[in-house]
C-alpha cells in the first residue's frame, strides 16, 4: 500500500440537467448557503466546514458525477501522487498546478478505474465557518461519498493502492456475497464507500448534522416538506451512524448523519456485517427495511460522465 497522502474528503461535484431546480433545492432545503455562482455554476458550503464548498452544481446536459475532490497536507504531497499515479499508468486529467476554483490551491485530476474524475489538492483557503448552534438542522459538514461500482473489488483495490485508503468495514449478504467496502483516509471510519451495483454512479453523499435533535428535525422538516424519503431514520452498525436518505430533484439520493464512528486506527481490524441481519442495517429498529425498493433508488442512473473531464 502507497503512504497515505490523502488527508480529507473535499466536495462532491454534480453535473446536472435541471440546475435551477437543484439550486434551490440545496440551498433551500437541503441547508447549505450558496458562496459562488457563474452562469450555470453554483458553489455551495457548509456552514460548520472550513471548506470553501462542499458540493458544486453545474448545468450539464447529461446526469453525471463531475468531481470527487480530496485533500492532501502540502504542494509536495500532491506532486508525490501525481508522480506516483502517472507512473502507475493512471490516466490523468491535469498535471498538478493552480486550482481555479474558490479557494484556490495547488492541484490535478485524473480518471479512476471506472472513469470518475478525481482531484487532489493543498493549500486550498480555509472559509470562515461557524459553530452550528442547539436545534439548528442544516449540515455541519460533508462526511462521505459512496459511490456504485460494476466491479466493485477493482475499485476498492485501486483506491487502497493508488491513494492509501484503508478499509473499516465490509457489507456482506449469505446470498450475494460481499457488496459495500467502507473506506477511510484519517480516522473517521469512512469518508468514501463503495457499493456493488449494476454501473458506476453516484451511491449517495452524505451531510453531518450538529446532533441527534438536529438530524431528527432536519430529516423532520424534509419529510414535511414532501421530499421522497428512501430509508430511515435509523442507526447503521457499521460505523455506527445515523442515516436518513432522501432523494434530490435530480434523484441523486442525499444523508443526513451524525455521530460517525471514530477509529483508533493502530488497533482497529475491518469487520464482516452482514446486512440480511435487521440489526446490521438499523440498530434502533425504527428504517423501513432495507430491500429491493432501497436498493433500486440507490443504484442511481447510470454515470454519463465516464472518461469524460468536467469542462470546469
Amino acid at each position: 500500500m502507497t503512504t497515505r497522502l490523502i488527508t480529507h474528503l473535499r466536495h462532491i461535484d454534480l453535473g446536472v440537467p435541471d440546475f435551477a431546480t437543484e439550486r434551490a433545492f440545496y440551498t433551500g432545503m437541503w441547508g447549505l448557503t450558496e458562496v459562488a455562482t457563474d452562469t450555470g455554476l453554483s458553489f455551495l458550503a457548509a456552514e460548520g466546514s472550513p471548506e470553501q464548498y462542499v458540493v458544486r452544481l453545474r448545468q450539464a446536459t447529461d446526469k453525471r458525477i463531475d468531481l470527487i475532490a480530496f485533500g492532501a497536507a502540502t504542494p509536495a504531497d500532491v506532486d508525490t501522487l501525481a508522480v506516483q499515479l502517472g507512473s502507475a499508468g493512471v490516466r490523468m486529467i491535469s498535471e498538478p498546478g493552480t486550482v481555479a476554483t474558490p479557494g484556490g490551491g495547488y492541484g490535478f485530476r485524473f480518471f479512476d478505474n471506472e472513469g470518475r474524475a478525481v482531484e487532489i489538492s493543498a493549500d486550498v483557503a480555509l472559509r470562515t465557518h461557524r459553530r452550528i448552534e442547539e436545534r439548528e438542522s442544516i449540515p455541519v459538514r460533508l462526511s462521505h461519498v459512496v459511490v456504485n461500482s460494476a466491479d466493485p473489488e477493482a475499485t476498492v483495490a485501486f483506491y487502497e493502492r493508488h491513494l492509501g485508503f484503508a478499509t473499516s468495514d465490509v457489507l456482506m449478504h449469505p446470498h450475494m456475497g460481499r457488496m459495500m467496502w467502507f473506506l477511510r483516509c484519517n480516522d473517521w471510519h469512512h469518508s468514501f464507500a463503495v457499493t456493488r451495483a449494476p454501473h458506476a454512479a453516484l451511491h449517495h453523499a452524505s451531510f453531518e448534522l450538529r446532533g441527534i435533535d438536529e438530524y431528527m428535525r432536519g430529516s423532520g422538516r424534509l419529510l414535511r416538506a414532501g421530499v421522497e424519503k428512501v430509508w430511515g431514520p435509523g442507526r447503521h452498525k457499521a460505523g455506527n451512524n445515523t442515516f436518513t436518505y432522501f432523494l434530490d430533484p435530480q434523484g441523486n439520493t442525499l444523508e443526513y448523519t451524525t455521530e460517525l464512528e471514530r477509529l483508533d486506527e493502530d488497533t482497529w481490524h475491518p469487520g464482516l456485517h452482514d446486512f440480511s441481519d435487521p440489526d446490521v442495517s438499523d440498530q434502533w429498529g425504527t428504517a423501513n427495511p432495507m430491500d429491493e425498493f432501497v436498493a433500486r433508488k440507490s443504484f442511481n442512473d447510470p454515470d454519463k460522465g465516464l472518461f469524460v473531464p468536467p469542462p470546469v
